[in-house]
């Protein structure tokens, strides 16, 4: 039940990163097999950085490179799910709920469908949610950008929360 005053809020991210020799790709916490990984000051994960984008925006907390910047060495090759469960726990703290979470890889190649529901496990684990309430769908460029030249993959995500401020630092 949601309490009297408390206000559904919605978020959008967005985040791109290019190819890059020698790195892992890793996109929702799980490392998917191709011979490129994406270059970044983290592990490079572009969806879950949207979808800490999304929900940061959604509490009006700012964005990623406020709270984890990549001039920071203690973020270098840092785990994005680690900094999700920290986002995650800033909202709550602040008196916010995740309700759900739509996302989209834009991606020309590998093709994510193999492994979309072990990415939709690990963004639910890392959320704290049901895996009936996290949303992951996967496009091509169709040859057209940068995505469809192969040069990078790009993430949007949509999070949809509840401002409680009655429930800050509730435990129940």
């Amino acid at each position: 039940m949601i309490r009297p005053g408390a206000l559904p809020v919605t978020g959008l991210g967005y985040d791109c990163h290019r190819f890059a020799d020698g790195r892992r790709l890793v996109l929702g916490g799980i490392e998917i097999p191709h011979h490129r990984g994406l270059e970044g000051h983290s592990d490079a994960d572009a969806l879950v950085h949207a979808i800490i984008d999304a929900l940061l925006g959604a509490a009006a907390m700012g964005d990623i490179g406020q709270h984890y910047p990549d001039t920071d060495e203690r973020f270098r090759d840092a785990d994005s799910t680690e900094l999700l469960r920290d986002v995650v726990a800033k909202l709550a703290a602040a008196g916010y709920s995740i309700l759900h979470v739509d996302a989209t890889v834009v991606i020309e190649r590998p093709r994510l469908a193999p492994a979309r529901d072990r990415i939709r496990a690990s963004l639910a684990q890392a959320l704290g949610l049901e895996i009936n309430h996290v949303s992951v769908k996967a496009t091509r460029g169709e040859g057209m950008g940068f995505v469809g030249r192969e040069e990078g993959v790009a993430a949007l995500a949509l999070a949809t929360v509840l401002h409680d401020p009655g429930a800050a630092g509730d435990s129940a």
